[in-house]
């Protein structure tokens, strides 16, 4: 069958009518020979959600974004997206407007919850969310910091009005002279130290003899000290406990009356014996001394001896 010129222009007219509807389809994000699901979710701000934004279940890209229009004349969005991978997921699941990147735009991201009694079915309205952009957390994030920092600055404005009511004209002055009374013993300790360096150099050579004649006499001592390291420091204890001893049993001897140390302590006879010769000796002397006659006379004529008269007291 012999095809006329009109129905080759009509078959290649269509052709190029479907080619064309396809070509669109394929730029708007929908691929017209696999098989898809259509889902809606309805918003009250798509946050700049545009036609053809990617739709990601943890992160991976399963479909587009078909269709953004108004639900009513209330102002609510509704947003149609496709699902061009065979996942199931249920009709808890939540689906949340995120941003993509700094630079980048809104995307759909899908969270799937998994309950095989709820599958989702293609022409399902799902949960919508609205997930916080950057601008926004950085905001929410910096509220509180921001009520800290006025409390601060409102504290430090405090403390400098207090530090000002202090350091009053006189406070002020009385600053400024302690500081120049500190320059002035900074000026003061640098001469002193500049006297000091001078006196160090006159004196360099004396200052080296020194420490030699003490390097003189650490030697000495290391060598006493290795003499008296070498000394029998047994035998020497051991003769000194004896002497110790010996003191010991000498006044043990002493206490328990032994020998005439012992006996003059601890004899009380002895010692009444001891004290009555003192008193008669000391009688007799006083004696002598009252009447001296009576214990040396001299007489060429024989002169007759004067009878003994005790004195009227003894005592004196």
């Amino acid at each position: 069958m012999k095809l006329t010129r009109e129905v080759k222009t009509g078959i290649l007219a269509i052709g190029a009518i479907l080619l064309f509807i396809f070509g669109y389809s394929f730029l708007k994000g929908t691929n017209l020979l696999e098989k898809h699901r259509t889902f809606f979710v309805e918003y009250q701000n798509v946050e700049g959600l545009s036609r053809s934004a990617p739709v990601t279940i943890n992160g991976l890209t399963v479909g587009k974004v078909a269709n953004i229009d108004f639900a009513s004349k209330s102002g609510n969005l509704v947003v149609e997206f496709t699902v061009e991978r065979d996942f199931d997921f249920s009709k808890n699941s939540l689906v949340r407007i995120y941003s993509s990147g700094l630079i980048g735009g809104k995307s759909l991201g899908i969270y799937p919850d998994y309950n095989p009694n709820l599958i989702a079915k293609s022409g399902d309205t799902l949960k919508g969310e609205i997930e916080d952009g950057m601008l926004s957390a950085v905001t929410k994030a910096l509220g509180p910091l921001e009520k800290k920092v006025n409390n601060t600055l409102s504290t430090v404005d405090t403390l400098l009005l207090a530090f000002t009511d202090i350091v009053d004209e006189p406070t002020r002055d009385n600053l400024k002279e302690a500081i120049n009374n500190l320059n002035s013993t900074l000026n003061s300790l640098s001469g002193v130290s500049q006297k000091l360096d001078r006196v160090l150099s006159r004196n360099s050579d004396k200052l080296d003899n020194t420490f030699t004649n003490l390097d003189t006499t650490a030697e000495n001592f290391a060598k006493l000290s290795d003499s008296l390291a070498q000394l029998e420091a047994g035998k020497l204890v051991s003769d000194l406990q004896e002497v110790v001893d010996q003191f010991n049993s000498i006044v043990t001897r002493i206490d328990s009356g032994e020998g005439s140390v012992g006996k003059l302590l601890k004899d009380e006879k002895l010692y009444d014996n001891l004290e009555g010769a003192s008193k008669q000796l000391e009688q007799l002397l006083q004696d002598m001394k009252l009447n001296p006659k009576r214990y040396v006379h001299f007489s060429l004529f024989g002169k007759r001896n004067k009878e003994y008269d005790p004195p009227e007291d003894p005592e004196k």
